[in-house]
Order: structure tokens, then C-alpha cells, then sequence
């Protein structure tokens, strides 16, 4: 299935519903958001990664900042924090410059990788496109971490793209519904910004047997 334009999706939100499918129909559905201190901090880091001049290049190796991203097939469109061309004879053209290079992805996050993949599937997505904008394939891409300073290679599996693949026909699917799925409240619900607005216990089903006892505790306790 090709997606049209009009129906695409933020590419960034397979972060957010990779760590929780609420989060993210609370975000981009309901349109709700909330900051916090991870937030604000990732914002300040993206905003640095883009703040440098567009386009540099070092020898044999260009770099792209802030470069808009899209996929047909996944219906998701973005930007990519750093796109790095190195020259290599197996890879593709660019408008404007001599020879071929081969795309690498870098996304920035703050902290420390995750115990989750969520950054690794939103990298992976960013790979799907570009591989699709300049028909080619990518085999691997960069996490940069700020609290370590350091590099984490991922490699982009046959696995690792089915569930990005899986996790945006879902998107779209929830986001066609305007559905916004229930959730147990777990221990990351604390590291969420939207925790207070989302309040995990109030979404609790309670049972019609369960609902009809405990209206008459209620009322024998009146009597």
C-alpha cells in the first residue's frame, strides 16, 4: 500500500508510540503534550544538531542537517537531526556535487540508549526513506547519545524494518479510527510528560458484578 501526502504521519511519532501507543494518540490525535525535563532537553539538543549550517562538507564526506525526509510505502514524513554522504563508488548521485555517496542516518537523543528500541525504530525509519527518495539501501546508522558523548552503530535487520513497517501500518490505522488506546499503569508511566494528563489508574475497567456489589456496600452503608 502507497500512501497519499495528505495522509502522511510524523515520522518522529514511531518513537513515541513504540514506548507507549497512548502517548502517542494523546500527542497526535487528541493533540495533547506536556513538557518536562527530557523533553525540554532533547528539544534543545535537536535544535543545536540543527542550528550548524545545512550543508558542510570535509573531504569526502558531506553533511546534511536538518534534511526532510518522506516514504510512500510507510506514510510517514520527517526530518533527519544529520544525514552523513561519505563518497563511495557504490552509491548514489547528488545534484551539485562530483562522484557518488552513500547515505548515513544520525539522529541525536539525550541521555543514554534505552532499555526499549524505540530510537532505534525511528532511525531505521529514516533510513526507509532515503532509501526509498534516492533508491538505494542502507545498512546501518548512528544514535548519538549527549549524556555519553559516544556513537551507537545500529544495524538496520530485515526484522528491525518489518517492525517499523508493522508499527506504522498500526499508526495509521489508530490514527484513522481516532482511536486512542487504553494502557496498565507501568514504571516508565513516570518517565512520561503526559503522565498527569493520562492518569493510567482512572482507566481501569471495573467488572458489571464487580460495579453492582460494591453499589450495594454502598447503599447498606447508608442504611
Amino acid at each position: 500500500m502507497m500512501y497519499a501526502e495528505e495522509d502522511y504521519l510524523m515520522l518522529s511519532g514511531i518513537q513515541h508510540f513504540a514506548f507507549c501507543r497512548r502517548q502517542w494518540a494523546m500527542i497526535h490525535i487528541e493533540q495533547q503534550w506536556a513538557e518536562n525535563y527530557r523533553t525540554t532537553a532533547g528539544e534543545l539538543m535537536h535544535k543545536k544538531a540543527h542550528d550548524a549550517d545545512s550543508f558542510e562538507k570535509r573531504g569526502d564526506l558531506l553533511i546534511i542537517r536538518g534534511m526532510r525526509i518522506s516514504s510512500q510505502e510507510l506514510g510517514l514524513s520527517g526530518q533527519c537531526d544529520v544525514v552523513e554522504f561519505h563518497q563511495d563508488e557504490n552509491g548514489v548521485s547528488l545534484f551539485g556535487y562530483d562522484g557518488r555517496w552513500r547515505p548515513v542516518p544520525i539522529e541525536y537523543k539525550h541521555g543514554t540508549p534505552k532499555e526499549n528500541n524505540a530510537d532505534e525504530l525511528q532511525l531505521c525509519a529514516q533510513a526507509i526513506c532515503l532509501e526509498e527518495m534516492f533508491q538505494t539501501n542502507i545498512a546501518g546508522g548512528y544514535l548519538y547519545y549527549g549524556e555519553n558523548r559516544r556513537r551507537t552503530h545500529v544495524e538496520f535487520t530485515d526484522a528491525l524494518r518489518e517492525e517499523v513497517r508493522k508499527a506504522a501500518r498500526e499508526m495509521h490505522d489508530l490514527f484513522k479510527k481516532g482511536y486512542t488506546p487504553n494502557v496498565k499503569a507501568a514504571k516508565k508511566c513516570k518517565a512520561c510528560s503526559l503522565e498527569n494528563l493520562c492518569i493510567p489508574k482512572l482507566q481501569k475497567v471495573i467488572k458489571v458484578r464487580e460495579y453492582i456489589e460494591q453499589g450495594i456496600r454502598e447503599k447498606d452503608e447508608i442504611l
